[in-house]
């Protein structure tokens, strides 16, 4: 399923426990590891990469170290930036190494630092082509070890969706994930042109909500449906924690509020504002 994994790198703490976790992820035999490395004068117009890339290649090679031990294949990059955004970097290296997933932590103290307020994570959001892991953990914030949580990331996954192909796309593919025990389904109403029409809303919602429920339920898989109403990204975060779920996954697209994940609007302000981790299913790969 995500046979080949891509983590953008920059040696922070954030990015090792990003690394602890990607051994749990269903089906992953091979993680690329990219550093890019950009010069330290963003307006420099004459800069020798070459002292950096070698740091970053003994640093690569020592992270590469915790990935063998979890028996994962592993290709090690060094990519300096010569011109254009890091986004565009990530998206070469996907598409030269046939990646399946890219996995990128909340935090660090190179260009990941801002992820989640600056263009990275956005232009990732709005152009990447691959799925898209979002590392998220308010436990990381605190410093707690994440080695017990990293092996459960699939175990309780909430799935939001507004009935659209796309969102139901991603619900079977969640489905067919290895080591999904139980799953959140989640509609959001979030218009309605009076209560009785709200009404009718959330009546039609936990009618399609409960049959996708029966599908899970025959595979074996526990399921609940919720359905709550307001902002579709505060509700989703609000459920995520109240739950306690280990995975939040999400369309990449759809023909209500989902649609706005195609400039990242809501899976971006769930990525930002929520604590857990966002799986982003692009719609066309979702299948």
């Amino acid at each position: 399923m995500f046979e080949t994994v891509l983590v953008p790198t920059d040696f922070s703490k954030y990015s090792d426990k990003v690394l602890e976790c990607v051994g749990g992820l269903p089906g992953v035999k091979k993680v690329v590891l990219l550093n890019v490395i950009g010069p330290v004068d963003p307006l420099a117009t004459i800069w020798n990469p070459g002292a950096r890339l070698k740091v970053a290649k003994k640093k690569l090679l020592d992270q590469a170290k915790l990935l063998e031990a979890q028996g994962l294949e592993v290709e090690q990059r060094a990519e300096p930036m010569l011109e254009g955004e890091i986004f565009r970097n990530i998206q070469e290296v996907s598409e030269e190494e046939g990646v399946n997933l890219v996995v990128m932590g909340a935090r660090g103290k190179g260009f990941l630092q801002n992820i989640f307020l600056g263009n990275v994570a956005k232009n990732v959001l709005r152009y990447g082509d691959r799925h898209l892991l979002l590392m998220r953990y308010k436990m990381l914030e605190g410093g707690i070890d994440l080695e017990e949580y990293c092996a459960m990331i699939t175990t309780k996954v909430l799935c939001p969706t507004d009935f659209s192909e796309p969102s139901e796309e991603a619900i079977r593919f969640v489905k067919g994930m290895i080591g999904v025990r139980e799953v959140v389904l989640l509609n959001v109403v979030f218009s309605g042109e009076s209560q009785a029409h709200v009404d009718a809303k959330m009546k039609e919602a936990r009618e399609k909500l409960n049959a996708i429920k029966e599908g899970f339920e025959r595979d074996g898989i526990k399921a609940s449906v919720l359905i709550s109403m307001g902002d579709p990204a505060e509700e989703i975060i609000a459920v995520a924690e109240d739950e306690n779920v280990s995975l939040v996954a999400m369309s990449s697209h759809g023909k209500g509020w989902m649609k706005q994940h195609i400039v990242g609007s809501v899976v971006y302000e769930v990525s930002k504002n929520g604590t857990k981790p966002v799986l982003v299913l692009r719609a066309s790969k979702a299948s």
